[in-house]
């Protein structure tokens, strides 16, 4: 089960996300994660695929469970397959 407190171990494809970027504005949108790399989501956001990317975005995920938490993209480049292994900062 997804909680605010185990997100960042688990997959993000298919959760929506809110993504605000602090370099770039034209980023900003909400969508469905689609893929992932270490460096960037790739977000379905009104019919158009958008590469984002995770350092210098925050995004806020809706867990299944309705709640919202807020992830710093920079904590998050990382290889998807390696992040069940590594130990996070409480959020």
């Amino acid at each position: 089960m997804i909680t605010k407190n185990n997100l960042v171990h688990h997959e993000f494809i298919g959760l929506n996300v809110d993504v605000k970027s602090k370099t770039d504005k034209s980023l900003n949108l909400f969508g469905t994660v689609i893929d992932e790399t270490k460096n960037t989501f790739k977000i379905e956001s009104s019919g158009q695929e958008k590469i984002i990317p995770k350092k210098g975005s925050i995004f806020t995920f809706e867990i299944p469970s309705g709640e919202k938490v807020e992830v710093i993209g920079d904590i998050l480049s990382i290889r998807p397959e390696d992040r069940i292994k590594k130990r996070f900062k409480k959020i």
